[in-house]
């Protein structure tokens, strides 16, 4: 078959020692539709005339996927039924497809050209959306409906998981050999719809030179080229039946040409830049319909900055308020702490058949003094009790004057910590004198009252 080269010309400035482009790779590469948000998707980024002879096609020669009444349904039927069959297609989006054919058929061909990746994943059919990470494109031809067509990614995980029974328990085939394999051994259907397309699409390359004449592949079917859409929607059709059906089943899609040359599809007619102007032509009413929605979506988005711009400053007057008035918001807890002061004093608790006893502050100018009026000696419980009834629980106990009664009480933790430790403490004290009634320290007055005493006698502890 004589191909024009006029389907992709090569560029001039190419090296001439570089090697030349995979077949597909051109096309692959333009393949998914780039538009502005709020752009309209015309009839010819959709290839609408491609996807009616698609859609519209009348024979009934595939085995049928869902539960029917019928031996054989056509084409239509076949992906409608799949996508309605996939269990990520929600209630509300069946019950529409059941209640409004027109929108089931108009959802179909939407995620047709989602299934080989014309329409990718960054789009979205509702102007009402709100996300930075997809654009908004109304699409005149295909949503003559009232019907939500939802967004790319919806219908792509909605396609994925289009499988038959058996594929949801096992893998289903990931290349053509394998659907070849199970359709030659007559296992209808080879595979879902849904997925013999993603087959199809991603080993457009290898199966360009067994099924098609370069430089055209599978996804060049869906470009706007210049081959009539008739003949590239039969081309489809014929693909489809050759991997559900079996390549050894008589193909109802079969030309003289596809006769003659077996394993190719039918004749690709080209056409010339006039007959080209003909094909997909957008109706006036499309085109007023795609300016209301373009407009109401770039309303809806001017809103929706203004919105956030009367947030932004909302907040910031917010902020700005909580730092001049001290007073307003959440209020932080602040201490300042000096030393040998609290903001209240402990109390401790006292029996309640005891009268509280008075409690003298600590100043720096005044210091408690405990007396050193030798009165009878106090047990240790006795003198615990005295401590915690007459003691300043703010005043700093390097700062008090050791009275005899707290050296007595020094002396004995000091003997119960020897008996329990079995050696007297290091370095040893003092010999204590038999009675332990008399006190082992000299008097008062020869008792340094520092800080450097106290350290050295609680080392002596460890």
């Amino acid at each position: 078959m004589a191909s024009t080269p006029d389907i992709h010309p090569q560029p001039t400035n190419q090296w001439p020692n570089d090697p030349a482009p995979l077949v597909g790779y051109l096309s692959r590469k333009a393949l998914p539709i780039k538009r502005n948000d709020a752009e309209p998707l015309t009839r010819e980024d959709v290839q609408f005339d491609l996807l009616h002879h698609i859609f519209n096609d009348r024979h009934k020669v595939f085995t049928p996927q869902a539960p029917s009444e019928d031996s054989k349904v056509h084409f239509c039927d076949l992906y409608v039924n799949a996508l309605y069959m996939s269990h990520k297609c929600s209630k509300v989006l069946k019950d529409k497809m059941a209640e409004t054919p027109a929108f089931a058929v108009e959802l179909s061909k939407i995620s047709l050209l989602t299934n080989v990746g014309r329409i990718n994943t960054t789009m979205a059919f509702f102007p009402e959306m709100k996300t930075a990470l997809r654009t908004y494109h109304p699409v005149p031809s295909l949503q003559k409906t009232d019907g939500n067509a939802q967004d790319a990614p919806r219908i792509k995980n909605c396609l994925k998981a289009a499988l038959l029974p058996s594929e949801l328990k096992n893998m289903p085939p990931s290349t053509p050999e394998e659907i070849l394999q199970k359709s030659r051994a007559h296992q209808l259907p080879s595979t879902s719809i849904v997925n013999l397309i993603f087959v199809l699409a991603n080993h457009a390359a290898p199966l360009a030179s067994t099924h098609f004449d370069p430089p055209v592949n599978f996804l060049d079917l869906f470009l706007p080229i210049n081959i009539a859409s008739a003949d590239r929607a039969r081309a489809f059709l014929w693909l489809v039946f050759h991997y559900l059906e079996g390549p050894d089943q008589p193909n109802p899609y079969d030309d003289d040409y596809s006769r003659q040359h077996p394993g190719k599809v039918p004749w690709l007619r080209r056409l010339s830049d006039e007959e080209m102007l003909l094909e997909n032509v957008d109706t006036p009413d499309e085109i007023e319909w795609g300016r209301t929605m373009s407009a109401q979506r770039n309303l809806f988005l001017q809103k929706l900055v203004n919105s956030i711009e009367k947030e932004k400053k909302v907040k910031a007057a917010a902020s700005a308020s909580r730092l001049t008035d001290p007073n307003s918001g959440r209020p932080r807890p602040f201490r300042i702490q000096q030393e040998g002061t609290r903001d209240k004093p402990y109390i401790h608790y006292l029996p309640p058949d005891r009268a509280p006893q008075m409690t003298h502050s600590v100043s720096d100018d005044h210091r408690l003094s405990y007396g050193s009026s030798r009165g009878p000696h106090r047990n240790m419980l006795q003198h615990a009790w005295q401590v915690v009834t007459s003691t300043d629980p703010l005043a700093d106990s390097d700062e008090e004057l050791h009275d005899e009664h707290v050296r007595l009480d020094y002396s004995r933790r000091v003997d119960v910590i020897a008996r329990l430790r079995g050696r007297p403490p290091s370095p040893p004290p003092d010999q204590m004198p038999p009675d332990s009634s008399a006190s082992s320290y000299p008097p008062p007055s020869s008792i340094s009252d520092t800080r450097e005493h106290r350290w050295r006698t609680v080392e002596s502890w460890k």
